[in-house]
């Protein structure tokens, strides 16, 4: 209940429950006027009792039971009777005791008052009265019977919630060292993906940096089209070389992501482009927009976006012209990459068909669409779309 319920309507409920029954049997016990007085200061009194069960339940009881004892004594010398149901707030500040006192020694000192209280209230009871009709028999003893099956009952759903509270945190112990595991297995796994790049591709892509600056130191040697080749092999090379270390940075700790050197947006597509020709494309670039304007994370997309699909044009239209365009009005930046026919045969079998998943997924990434495929003049287009709001703007 008290976890449907708010706290105050629990207490309403249960005082309802707990003290209505007795002032409704009550006339058809006895209707004098010490009988009603009694029972009226003993609900009084056994309300306040049952309000500080939560927080005093040893001290609850102790009080309820002493306040029931005192009206059945004081009711019984007035040769007056109560109602056999004044026993049941006793109950269920018996079963609160059971429920909420988690001190063995406070629900035993609760225990050993109350026998002493209820011997004392039999011996008052036999001095106060002298009719056997008002003094405690086998009638008090048949309602005070059960009045430990109260206790059990408590205390066994109190033992019942430790059970599932310790379930649960045994629940919650498995699940987040499940996780660490799995963190720890990701962390392993980045680390031999980025110890496998680092020997063979960091390698590959060192040797070819360094033939690439060889070349350029004997530049004098080789004709003005080869010079301007090596320079931009050497260039690109370069560039390679200190993305592939801040990737590796990144697969190895991925706390440690901020990039050795700048991360490229918009800023550096006329030098890509430059690249491209250099490598012996030709492309054209049409920008719109205050594109120094779109945040960094769509910049790098934008960028790696154009980077990849000039690379695509380059391996499967070599010689096809490229129209880019770039545009970032309107809140969102839009890339769009057209190459024409090759002009000769592509390079059979490059690259490894992850081009266009690796643009998907980041352009979705920031809640962007891309459309790709072969256009009406047998070439290739690629168009990206970026919202601004999804870089946290």
């Amino acid at each position: 209940m008290e976890d449907r319920w708010p706290r105050w309507g629990a207490d309403a409920g249960l005082v309802v429950l707990t003290f209505l029954p007795p002032l409704l049997s009550q006339p058809y016990v006895d209707t004098s006027g010490p009988a009603w007085a009694s029972l009226t200061a003993y609900e009084a009194v056994g309300v306040a009792a049952l309000l500080l069960r939560r927080r005093l339940p040893a001290t609850a009881f102790v009080v309820g039971f002493a306040a029931l004892l005192a009206a059945l004594v004081g009711s019984a010398g007035a040769g007056a009777k109560l109602s056999p149901l004044v026993f049941l707030p006793l109950a269920v500040l018996l079963y609160n005791l059971g429920n909420r006192c988690g001190s063995w020694r406070r629900a035993v000192s609760a225990v050993l008052a109350g026998v002493v209280l209820g011997l004392a209230g039999l011996w008052l009871n036999r001095m106060t009265t002298d009719s056997g009709d008002f003094q405690g028999g086998l009638d008090v003893l048949a309602a005070l019977a059960p009045m430990p099956l109260a206790w059990a009952m408590g205390f066994a759903a109190r033992t019942r919630q430790a059970l599932l509270a310790a379930a649960e945190q045994r629940a919650a112990d498995a699940s987040r060292a499940q996780v660490l595991e799995a963190a720890q297995a990701t962390q392993r796994e980045r680390a031999r993906i980025a110890g496998e790049m680092h020997d063979v591709v960091a390698h590959s892509l060192t040797l070819l940096v360094v033939h690439a600056e060889t070349l350029r130191a004997r530049g004098g040697e080789l004709p003005d089209w080869a010079r301007t080749q090596v320079d931009g092999l050497a260039a690109a090379g370069r560039q390679s070389s200190g993305e592939l270390r801040d990737l590796l940075r990144m697969l190895r700790d991925p706390a440690d992501a901020v990039p050795l050197q700048p991360v490229p947006g918009l800023g550096e597509l006329k030098a890509l482009l430059d690249s491209h020709r250099a490598a012996g494309g030709t492309v054209e670039l049409t920008t719109g927009g205050a594109l120094e304007s779109v945040p960094g994370p769509v910049q790098l997309a934008g960028y790696r976006t154009v980077q990849e699909a000039l690379v695509n044009a380059r391996r499967h239209a070599p010689g096809a012209p490229v129209l880019v365009s770039v545009d970032g009005d309107l809140g969102e930046l839009r890339c769009e990459i057209v190459n024409g026919c090759a002009s000769r045969r592509g390079t059979p079998g490059a690259g490894v068909g992850l081009g266009l998943v690796s643009m998907e997924e980041r352009v979705g990434a920031l809640g962007g669409e891309l459309v790709a495929g072969p256009t009406e003049a047998g070439g290739f287009r690629v168009v990206a779309t970026m919202p601004w709001e999804s870089a946290g703007v």
